[in-house]
């Protein structure tokens, strides 16, 4: 099928390079307005939770919202249209914020509200690493994550240690001080040694008795060696794969390391990366 000289998948394709291509004049000025646009629509968000502000410009600020939502709506759409895959796309990360960017206005008409929660289009400025070409730090993120993964067994038991002292803890102050220093129930008790062991303290509760206040003191020391130890925990693991990235892969034909995460062969001698004395195929490229 033609149109205008031009057959559909052509079209297509000159909208796919636009839309998610920042290496062309039009792609970059797309990107641009896209972001400056999130930006607006973020900022009419802000200002119409503003009473005063939506006393005054209430129906522009609508207006405004409206606007927005369409041109992301309209976007949203071609984003589908131009990708071979439309349901892969509508399921990554970016594709299920696009959803989320424009379904709270929708929302509003029926749930009034909801379209304060438009400001999650702010996570669509994530996209300005691509712009910017500041992608070698989504490299880093991604070694972050990789970090927190590794810790993540670590700091369950933590936090399962932490949430067997707190309720150990909310009980014995229960006992200790009773309804007339405010700990009515377990669970108070629980929530005041939360707080406590946290180091918030927010004052509502406190205890009133020799033996609370021993207890309480005990909380707080614990409080700060326990603040210490996830940070501890992430850190060690965040140092491992640092190392371990610069590092890479140990060739065990010649001892030689530093070669990339991706690398299939030694860069020294040739020997087949990953591959052990008694592994079988070639072992040089």
């Amino acid at each position: 099928m033609k149109a205008t000289g031009k057959t559909v998948r052509e079209w297509r394709d000159e909208l796919h390079e636009i839309i998610f291509e920042a290496d062309t004049r039009a792609g970059r000025l797309f990107d641009v307005v896209l972001i400056w646009s999130i930006g607006l629509s973020v900022l009419v968000v802000m200002l119409d939770s503003v009473k005063a502000v939506k006393a005054d410009y209430g129906g522009v600020l609508y207006i405004l919202e409206w606007f927005f939502t369409v041109l992301f709506t309209l976007e949203y759409l071609l984003r589908l249209a131009t990708v071979r895959y439309p349901l892969t796309y509508a399921a990554s990360f970016f594709g299920i914020v696009d959803f989320l960017a424009i379904m709270p206005t929708y929302l509003s008409i029926f749930f009034p509200g909801s379209q304060y929660l438009l400001v999650i289009r702010l996570l669509r400025v994530l996209r300005i690493f691509r712009v910017l070409k500041l992608v070698q730090y989504l490299s880093e993120a991604s070694l972050l994550v990789r970090a927190l993964r590794a810790s993540s067994r670590k700091i369950t038991v933590f936090l399962f240690t932490v949430l067997t002292l707190v309720v150990i803890f909310g009980s014995l102050m229960y006992l200790i001080e009773g309804e007339e220093s405010g700990f009515t129930s377990i669970p108070r008790g629980i929530y005041w040694a939360i707080v406590t062991m946290t180091t918030v303290g927010y004052g509502d509760i406190s205890p009133g008795t020799a033996p609370g206040q021993a207890v309480s003191a005990v909380i707080m020391v614990l409080g700060y060696g326990i603040i210490a130890v996830p940070t501890g925990i992430v850190t060690v693991e965040l140092s491992g794969v640092t190392r371990r990235r610069k590092d890479g892969r140990v060739c065990l034909g010649c001892g030689g390391n530093g070669h990339d995460a991706d690398a299939g062969y030694c860069k020294y001698c040739g020997f087949r990366l990953g591959m052990d004395d008694a592994g079988t195929g070639d072992h040089r490229c």
